[in-house]
């Protein structure tokens, strides 16, 4: 298969692929999605063929106007409403009971769907000239997602129909995922929309102890990204926990021509080996959108160890803390 590069005024290219039951890497605000027609079932099986993915790992559906949401969901309470309203188009998908239009492909044998409005307009230009779009991150599965079309390129060329090159994505992490399919809702995956604000919209959100620890043995996925090791680089990655000084005190006392670290703005010059900025302390944001083009960077530099700061467990931190304890298989040095 030859994997066609599309500008990101060639939507109509793009929709025709998925309509007739391909796949087409799509920019949006959090990061690539390897989109597929949501509603065909035999598409969406292509995109677990693509990345590697594990077929009970369920998908997000992607919609352009809240009127698609009846095609895939078998009621739509209030606090789903109020979410809507809130923070769509944007980084949040809300898990619902699923409609029967729901393929099993998409559900991952679960009788719930994802459903999130991505607020880029390529995006939503796309599922309006085709479908829902099924679309996980446009990464070989397990690895770094991709914040821009090379990034997709890397990994999917020959693998997917096309790629739509819609430049950098904004936020940089996958969106948050919360259910309210149960009661308390329930938040399965945090992102640039935190459980602060979660809460201040909805009131109790109880965050899922799958957020900052493995799956227990035998537990199903609720959502994506729940897996135990995720997001991760071919170099290991190792979380040091523990003040700046300690920090910096124990990466050059490890330091050597294998070892990168992903570093702060304010240490500059403080650090002896190959350094990867990712902002600075206090700006999480920033640090979440660099995140995946940092650890791909890694990958590119042939470093076997990557060092990083363990983030603080809250707003945009928790997201943050979420992607990186599992690019790090869970190894956290305590300093």
């Amino acid at each position: 298969m030859k994997t066609v590069m599309l500008t990101a005024e060639q939507t109509d290219e793009a929709a025709a692929i998925i309509r007739n039951g391909g796949l087409v890497a799509v920019p949006t605000e959090t990061v690539y999605g390897l989109a597929a027609d949501a509603l065909n079932g035999k598409a969406v099986a292509k995109i677990f063929q693509a990345k590697g993915r594990p077929m009970d790992n369920p998908l997000i559906v992607h919609i352009a106007e809240l009127s698609q949401i009846d095609m895939l969901v078998s009621e739509f309470p209030e606090k789903a409403r109020i979410l809507a309203e809130k923070f769509w188009g944007g980084p949040l998908t809300v898990i619902l009971p699923k409609s029967d239009q729901v393929p099993v492909e998409v559900s991952g044998g679960l009788d719930t769907v994802a459903v999130r409005m991505p607020s880029n307009p390529i995006a939503r230009e796309v599922i309006l000239k085709s479908s829902p779009l099924a679309a996980p991150s446009a990464n070989l599965s397990g690895s770094p997602s991709p914040t821009n079309a090379k990034h997709v390129f890397d990994d999917m060329n020959g693998r997917i129909d096309a790629i739509i090159d819609g430049g950098e994505s904004d936020v940089g992490v996958e969106s948050t995922v919360i259910s309210l399919a149960v009661n308390p809702p329930r938040l399965l995956r945090p992102g640039g929309i935190t459980v602060e604000q979660l809460r201040e919209a909805i009131g109790e959100v109880v965050i899922d102890d799958a957020v900052i620890n493995p799956l227990r043995s035998g537990e199903k996925a609720a959502s994506p990204g729940m897996k135990y090791k995720h997001y991760s680089p071919k170099a290991n990655v190792i979380l040091l926990k523990g003040n700046g000084d300690l920090f910096l005190r124990y990466v050059n006392s490890h330091s050597g021509e294998n070892t990168a670290v992903l570093s702060y703005e304010e240490e500059n010059g403080k650090i002896l080996c190959e350094c990867i900025n990712i902002g600075r302390s206090d700006d999480y944001k920033t640090q979440a959108r660099r995140l995946f083009t940092s650890l791909r960077k890694a990958d590119e530099g042939g470093f076997q160890t990557v060092y990083a700061h363990c983030p603080e467990k809250q707003g945009v931190g928790l997201a943050l803390y979420n992607r990186m304890i599992r690019a790090a298989g869970f190894e956290v040095i305590e300093l």
